[in-house]
Parts: structure tokens; sequence; C-alpha cells
């Protein structure tokens, strides 16, 4: 059976609960690695390895010796674990409806209920108080992670501008995969030789097909993906280290560059497939709208009679603009006779959003509730618009921004992790 989503499978990789604080009834047999004041005990690090195990129940061979696959393993609860505990300095939380959200997004991106999810993982053994831990402490990390990077990274317009022409935004999306070598902070020649020798020798085993490339990665890789099989998902050439891009336009699927030493030190990277990318256009809705609030001074039903008593005048062919100018308390668009514009569906919430996609152009919704009052709507039209230059712009955002964050973060857990007081104990 497949993983049911990476995500999870990260999330099981960084168990919560996988972290103790050190009590009397722990012994020395029992611990994997001290981490500053707390604990990685050695029985969370048998279930990390045999969630990894069990994904690759039906590819053994893909997986390193067990000691190795420990060591991987138990450097991940280590980053994972400091993570944590840097967010909880910083003071992040998550909340039980942020955790119930993302449960319900894993559960939607496999095309499940929140209930069939469940039942999924306990017909892997997998406990779901404990995968909602997990996911919490995933969900902590990727926050520490947003946070981190908007402290440490700005994007001017002019930036964008400057990528926009010199670059061709867009075009052809490749998927691809790499094997990192780490170098420490000022590494000697002597830690380039063997790093470098190293990294060619792993290339040398992908091509001779001693291993597929993949494998190699979950074996030999030191970068954070190396569990995933190197996996660096779809990107764009201009998402791409122009050092690699300029090698990838060359080669086909299957192929790998040679080894090219960056920031963090030797990489591989194999070109798995490529696409060429869809129209970028979406749906959008005009609409006008009027809102009678709901207050402490307006209940519920107080509301919904005045705003039938305004439905009840439109359909009996008063002009919706000339009402909503009167009546509405849209303070949005009461002015301009209720023009909500053209939007996206979701632009002005789920309420709105399922009434619209309802109408056809021309109709008057039936009265609806939202969070702040009663709706009423009437859809004028809808059109598919070509948003392709918009995307570009925030493309090229994203890739400044994703190149700079990466660089950033990077740097971030080798500090923590230089910093911390970490001692292993696998060998005992």
């Amino acid at each position: 059976m497949k993983p049911i989503f990476p995500f999870i499978l990260a999330g099981l990789l960084a168990a919560g609960p996988a972290f103790a604080q050190t009590a009397p009834t722990t012994t020395l047999d029992g611990i994997a690695a001290v981490v500053d004041e707390d604990v990685i005990l050695r029985s969370e690090l048998d279930r990390a390895v045999a969630n990894i195990t069990a994904q690759y129940a039906s590819q053994p061979g893909q997986l390193p010796p067990r000691d190795i696959l420990e060591k991987q393993v138990l450097e991940r609860l280590i980053l994972m674990h400091l993570q944590i505990g840097r967010a909880a300095d910083s003071g992040i939380q998550i909340s039980d409806a942020e955790l119930q959200q993302a449960v319900a997004a894993v559960a939607g991106q496999n095309k499940m209920t929140v209930d069939q999810l469940r039942q999924r993982l306990a017909a892997e053994n997998l406990n779901f108080d404990e995968f909602r831990n997990n996911l919490r402490d995933e969900v902590t990390v990727q926050r520490l992670r947003q946070r981190y990077i908007q402290s440490k990274v700005t994007i001017s317009e002019a930036e964008i501008d400057q990528l926009l022409a010199t670059q061709k935004i867009g075009g052809e999306e490749l998927r691809l995969a790499n094997i990192q070598i780490a170098l420490p902070d000022g590494a000697t020649p002597d830690q380039i030789a063997v790093a470098s020798k190293k990294v060619l020798e792993i290339k040398g085993m992908v091509e001779r097909g001693e291993l597929d490339f993949h494998s190699a990665a979950i074996r030999f890789s030191q970068g954070q993906n190396a569990l995933d099989g190197g996996e660096l998902g779809w990107r764009t050439y201009d998402a791409i280290p122009p050092l690699f891009a300029s090698v990838l336009r060359g080669m086909k699927p299957g192929q790998i560059t040679d080894p090219v030493r960056g920031p963090n030190g030797f990489q591989i990277v194999q070109l798995e497939e490529s696409r060429q990318p869809q129209p970028q256009k979406i749906t959008q809705f005009k609409a006008l709208d009027i809102l009678v609030r709901t207050s402490e001074l307006v209940n519920a039903e107080a509301a919904r009679q005045k705003i039938q008593a305004l439905r009840d005048r439109i359909a009996g062919g008063e002009d919706f603009a000339k009402v909503a100018k009167e009546a509405s308390e849209d303070t949005l668009t009461r002015n301009n006779g209720g023009d909500m514009g053209w939007f996206v569906a979701d632009q002005w919430g789920t309420s709105v959003s399922e009434q619209i996609k309802r109408l056809a152009d021309g109709e008057l919704s039936p009265i609806f509730q939202s969070d702040i009052g009663f709706h009423l709507i009437k859809r004028v039209g809808s059109r598919e618009q070509d948003v392709t230059d918009e995307n570009r712009r925030n493309q090229a955002r994203e890739i400044i921004g994703n190149r700079k964050g990466d660089e950033e973060y990077e740097r971030f857990l080798r500090q923590i992790r230089s910093e911390a007081y970490v001692e292993t104990r696998l060998g005992s």
C-alpha cells in the first residue's frame, strides 16, 4: 500500500511524542540521543525507522543498511526537535482548530474524509492521536520556517523587474531529484576532496545501474529530502539555480548532471521528466450584493426579516443597485450600488463562493448567512480571464523568495544544530 501522503510520512518521522523529558523510569539503554535537556528514546527511534521500512516494504533494497538508516532518521528527529524548541521559544502555537484544518487538508488531498483517513491509518497500524501530534509538529515547523524567512528575506519590486527582464518566467517544467553531500562551513581541502570523491562514486554507481537514483539518495544523500528519494518536485527553469539550469537544458529524462559545488556542499541532480505548462486562466464572476449586519442591537431574526423585505422589493421589479445604495450595510460596495467588481469565487469568502457558483448570469440568490450577517447577491456575469502576466510576476516573487529562503533556512538549521548539545548513543 502506498504512503498516504508525503506530508504524513514526514510527520510520522518527526514524532512529537518521540521527545520526552528525562524521567526517573528512563534507562540509559532506552536513550538514542540527548538533545539539550531532553532525550530521544530508543523506542521512538525504532518506531520512526519502522515507519520508513514499512513505506518501502515492497522495495527493501532501496533502503541503506539498518545502522545508516538509523543515523539518518535520528538526525531528522534531532533537527525536528530543535526546530520545535525554537518555535516554542518564539511563542508559536498551533491551535486545535488549526490542527483540525490541517488534518482535513491531508484527508482532502488524498480524496478522503477525515473518518476515512482515520480508518486508513488504523489499517496501517498507525495511531490517529500520534498522527495528529506529528502533524501538529509539522505545521509548527512550517510556521517557524515562514516566520524566520519573512524576518530575513526581503524582495523588492526592482528585483522582480530585473528577473522578468533577464529570464523567461514560466515555460517548460522539470521534475527533479538530487543527492547532496554536505560540507561544513569553512571546510578544509581534505574535507572537500573526500566529499568530491564520494559524490563521483555515487554518480558512477547510478550510471552503472548498481542503484537507481532514488535508492542512492536514500542511502547516501545528506539533504533534508534524502528519505524521500531526493525528490525536489516540479520546477520551471527560472526556479533552478543557474549552474544546474544551463546543464539541464540539454538533458533527457533519466540523465544526471555532473557534481556541482554549492553553498551547502556537492550536489548531483537527475532530470526525471518534463512537461509543458498549461494555459494560466481563471474563472471570474461579476455580481452585486446587499448586506444586513447582525450585532448586539440587531439580532439574526431582525436582520433576516430586513433583508427579506429588500429582496421582495427587488423581486417586485425595483432596481438592485438603487436598493443597495439605500439599504446595504456593505461599506465596500454600497456607494457603487452593490457592485463587487470582477472576482474569483472564493475572494469574498466561502458563503459567497458557494452561492455565486450556483447562480446563472442575471439570477438573484436566496438569502444566506455568514459570520457577519445576511447577504443577497445578484450574479451579473462570468468570464475566463488570462492571468499569465499577473502570475509571471507572482512566480518571479516566489522564485526569488525560495532561493533566498532556502539558503537562509539551511544556514539557520546548521546554526541551531551546531549550537545544541547533542549526544547520540546508537552504539551503546
